[in-house]
């Protein structure tokens, strides 16, 4: 009860502030509130000021911050401005990695990954931003060794590298747990390598940044553009690359331009290079960079694929003026 000088017991602390006995008593003990005096019989009386100082405690305390950090606050060693600052930088890095934390259990749980597969995930999350780099230099340099390709290919893989940021969204944590396991799947290792070896052989490389186009596209965009205008339409519409219809197709793509005579090369390349992983790599660095996401090519080119494959045997004939 509050006595006759005005101070307040522990008790009557607690009912005021809604803390409870012991923490007050903790809190006292270990001189972060220590009592302004005590009774005849030894009990702890309070005053005013011992009531905002266990208000100041208690509000340090709910924004996480140790005791050890309060009794130094309160000692005048620190501001509270440069604790807030240091546990701002605390909390930072806490998110970060509960944010990968999160993506590595959404993957797991997307994927039905095994105890393995889930603990090889979360050291991928855990990676520092050089660690990162030196799984693509790795896996580039794996791709091209012995080769001399043509350097666009090579030089677009190595510069393309995930960045990912400091405070990134399940999407691109997830994405880079994508990224980094299929890099390090010799299947897809191997696929790579073949587009490599063609490339060195040929002087063609894999020409476009969505690792999805037609050999030459990117300085033949006229041809690019018949391919995505009229077999985009072609293969969303169903029709049947090998029939008549497909053929027809196909030879308006091809019309006039250098690949008309030469069908067989530009199907071998395109077999080659039109890859739905490779075009999936392309994507997920896309989502980790943050660069805006990039329609499908793959399905338009295996179309086309299909259709060179059925009418491509020879060129289409000449046709009269």
């Amino acid at each position: 009860m509050e006595n006759d000088g005005g101070l307040l017991t522990i008790g009557d602390l607690a009912q005021r502030t809604g803390l409870p006995v012991r923490t007050i008593r903790y809190w006292s003990d270990i001189g972060a509130v220590p009592p302004a005096g005590r009774t005849g019989g030894g009990r702890r009386l309070y005053d005013a000021r011992c009531a905002a100082r266990l208000e100041l405690v208690a509000t340090l305390r709910g924004l996480g911050l140790g005791l050890a950090d309060v009794r130094r606050v309160l000692a005048g060693n620190v501001t509270v401005a440069e604790v807030a600052a240091t546990h701002v930088a605390a909390l930072d890095t806490q998110i970060r990695t509960l944010r990968l934390h999160r993506a590595v259990l959404v993957s797991v749980a997307r994927r039905g990954s095994t105890i393995e597969e889930m603990a090889l995930m979360n050291r991928l999350a855990k990676l520092s931003a050089q660690e990162r780099r030196q799984i693509i230099d790795d896996f580039v340099t794996e791709i091209f060794e012995g080769l001399e390709p043509d350097p666009g290919l090579a030089l677009g893989l190595r510069q393309a590298t995930p960045d990912l940021p400091d405070d990134p969204s399940a999407e691109q944590a997830d994405a880079w747990l994508e990224l980094a396991e299929l890099v390090q799947d010799p299947a897809f290792r191997r696929r790579v390598r073949t587009m490599a070896e063609y490339g060195a052989q040929t002087g063609a490389g894999d020409p476009a940044p969505a690792g999805a186009t037609a050999r030459h596209s990117e300085d033949r965009p006229e041809l690019l553009a018949g391919i995505m205008e009229h077999a985009g339409t072609a293969a969303g519409q169903a029709v049947d690359p090998a029939s008549a219809e497909g053929a027809a197709v196909l030879d308006r793509i091809l019309a006039g331009t250098e690949e008309d005579q030469h069908r067989p090369e530009l199907l071998e390349g395109l077999e080659v290079f039109i890859d739905a992983r490779m075009e999936r790599y392309w994507q997920l660095m896309c989502i980790i960079n943050g660069f805006p996401p990039f329609e499908p090519h793959v399905p338009v080119f295996e179309w086309l694929i299909a259709a060179l494959r059925a009418h491509g045997g020879t060129a289409a004939p000449a046709r009269s003026s």
